[in-house]
């Protein structure tokens, strides 16, 4: 029902006044969008375009409630509800922070540029905490560019946090992926939002410009000839004209280093320089043609120009006081070039008319860069160890797998299963050693020694094989040259020490005498002496030598009583141990007898007791005629 306009009267028929200026009858919109949300609205206006009355307060109803106070009416007001959650995809849709930053990139590449300034755009997007940095594109730059690293929540260590709104700040380095971003400043929305949140602003950076790209905005540069010296002219009178150097490169002294050979070329025109390899055939080298690409080398640099980039980057006059010309390259001078020094040795005819005509050096001589050879090294042996042979050990040092030594075939050969034997009884100071017998084999094929006891029955003493077939070194040899012991050594009454242990040969057998008859040249005066003396005893006649046994049979046991009593009656005097090489020495032809001055004497000089009543009759006991000595059981009374 429409109320009447007009207050007090019915609305009735013909009682209701119509407004004809009215022509929008329809109903006002309730529902709307805001911030693209839709929204409920309260109608202000109904139909017809009237304003409603509903809901609405006067002044006075205004001021009524204002002066009231609804707790000593209602009591205390319960607590309101919590707000509506809001997510923040909700909350923060929409709202992105920008920074604008930069980032360094090298160029190694490049001679033109050594490092590359691009400008970036980091976008951090509030409802999920997400970044992304966008390059603005540049036409024709012939980088990628564009979206770099697309929207995601990126790590800013190695614990898995992520980067916040609250690490980001004007004035900070980031690191993403390895890159370090500057941000330098932010627009003003972000600006605003950070303030709000409470975060400090450093102040804004001025952006960081790539000197490249400046390079190519600065105009063209404008070369001007100088008035005194004319390059076309130069370039018209020597073109073609080129200096040829031969040079060597010397590195030797470093660890792999060699000695390599070079062509230097000098080119009159532009006063450039090239430097080419030399290849040998199987150098093992790659064909590389050129050491040093042709362009101008600086001589002399300035002085602020010292850490200047010359690898990625051109020198121009700017940086260099003197270039290297003509009058530099010398046969017999040095040139160093690149951090190598190179020694010029000779030059190619038009390089010697060309210093004759323009500098007036006519000495030009050739050098010889030809090393010597170095003297073969002397291979020294390691000392001897002790085990084996000397030979064989030696073997080792010779090659990886080592060989047995080199054997003189023909020797074997020609004495092949020759041996020569001899009976030796052991010298030593332990009475149970003095009736031991051995019987030496010398093998004449390979010069070894053998050494066999033959066994004796309730001797206590296991015989057998004393020594094995080795060779045998002599005592006063050295380790480095060793001397072993060869046939000459072996006579009758020969000492002949085996590894510390003393022997004194007793005889031969019949092939010994045969050997040393046809061999006579091999053997000294002595040894043939002392051969023939026991040939001579041995062919004595059989009656003869068994009636002096049987005379001397009760001296015998005489003796060997009287020996026993002196060794156990001077047990602790003081001897020497060397009174039997006191005896041999002055006994030349081995005879086993001095002369009785002389036997004195030697007793004196060794502090011999000959004044005591038994070594006075061991004396006598050893008397023979003719004023000498038998010192042999003399020794063996003092040998215990």
């Amino acid at each position: 029902m429409v109320s009447n306009p007009v207050h007090g009267l019915p609305f009735l028929p013909g009682t209701s006044f119509k407004d004809s200026t009215k022509t929008a009858f329809h109903r006002s919109q309730t529902l709307g969008y805001r911030n693209g949300y839709a929204i409920v609205r309260r109608p202000t206006v109904g139909i017809g375009g009237d304003r409603l009355q509903f809901n609405q307060l006067s002044q006075a109803e205004l001021d009524e409630l204002a002066s009231k106070a609804p707790v000593l009416t209602y009591g205390q007001p319960k607590q309101a509800p919590p707000a509506d959650f809001i997510p923040a995809h909700v909350a923060f849709d929409k709202k992105v922070l920008k920074f604008d930053a930069y980032f360094q990139e090298d160029v190694p590449m490049s001679t033109e540029e050594q490092y590359r300034i691009r400008q970036v755009n980091i976008y951090y997007y509030l409802e999920d905490d997400s970044m992304s940095v966008i390059e603005p594109v540049v036409e024709n730059s012939g980088i990628p560019q564009g979206k770099l690293i697309k929207r995601q929540r990126l790590a800013k260590n190695d614990r898995g946090d992520h980067y916040h709104w609250k690490d980001l700040n004007r004035g900070i380095n980031i690191t993403i992926y390895g890159k370090t971003f500057r941000v330098v400043d932010c627009d003003q929305f972000t600006q605003v939002f950070l303030e709000s949140q409470g975060i400090e602003l450093n102040p804004p950076e001025k952006m960081a410009l790539d000197p490249y790209t400046e390079l190519r905005k600065q105009p063209l540069r404008k070369y001007v000839t100088p008035s005194d010296f004319d390059q076309l002219k130069q370039f018209l009178t020597f073109d073609k004209q080129v200096l040829r150097f031969y040079a060597i490169w010397d590195d030797t002294d470093s660890m792999y280093g060699e000695c390599r050979t070079y062509i230097i070329h000098y080119y009159l025109m532009d006063d450039t320089v090239e430097i080419r390899e030399v290849h040998e055939r199987n150098d093992g080298r790659d064909p590389f043609p050129l050491l040093m690409n042709r362009q101008r080398m600086p001589k002399v640099l300035v002085e602020n120009a010292k850490n200047f980039p010359q690898c990625v980057l051109e020198i121009s006059d700017q940086e260099v006081l003197e270039w290297y010309t003509a009058k530099d390259f010398i046969v017999g001078k040095s040139l160093t070039v690149l951090g190598r020094t190179f020694f010029i040795y000779d030059c190619d005819p038009f390089t010697r008319r060309y210093y004759k005509e323009k500098f007036g050096i006519t000495d030009l001589p050739r050098i010889d860069v030809n090393k010597q050879e170095p003297p073969p090294v002397k291979q020294e042996l390691p000392p001897y160890n002790g085990f084996g042979l000397v030979e064989d050990s030696a073997q080792n040092c010779f090659a990886l797998i080592p060989k047995a030594p080199k054997k003189d075939v023909i020797k074997m050969l020609v004495n092949d299963n020759k041996v020569l034997r001899y009976l030796a009884a052991l010298e030593s100071p332990i009475p149970e050693d003095k009736d031991r017998r051995f019987v030496f084999s010398y093998f004449l094929a390979t010069d070894m020694i053998s050494i066999f006891e033959p066994p004796v029955r309730n001797s206590g003493i296991i015989g057998g094989k004393y020594l094995g077939r080795t060779k045998v070194v002599k005592p006063y040899s050295t380790v480095d040259n060793p001397i072993y012991y060869g046939p000459s050594d072996f006579f009758i009454g020969a000492v002949i020490e085996v590894f510390g242990h003393r022997f004194i040969i007793l005889d031969t057998d019949e092939y010994v005498l045969k050997y040393m008859e046809s061999n006579a040249a091999q053997y000294s005066p002595e040894a043939l002496a002392s051969v023939q003396k026991h040939v001579r005893k041995l062919e004595a006649p059989a009656s003869e030598s068994e009636s002096k046994q049987t005379e001397k049979d009760p001296g015998v046991q005489e003796l060997e009583a009287l020996i026993d009593t002196i060794q156990k009656q001077l047990k602790d005097h003081s001897c020497k141990d060397d009174i039997r090489e006191a005896f041999q020495i002055y006994d030349k032809e081995a005879s086993g007898y001095v002369d009785r001055d002389m036997f004195f004497k030697i007793c004196e000089s060794l502090n011999v007791p000959v004044d005591d009543s038994l070594v006075k009759e061991l004396i006598r006991m050893c008397s023979h005629g003719e004023g000498k000595i038998n010192y042999y059981n003399f020794v063996r009374a003092f040998s215990n």
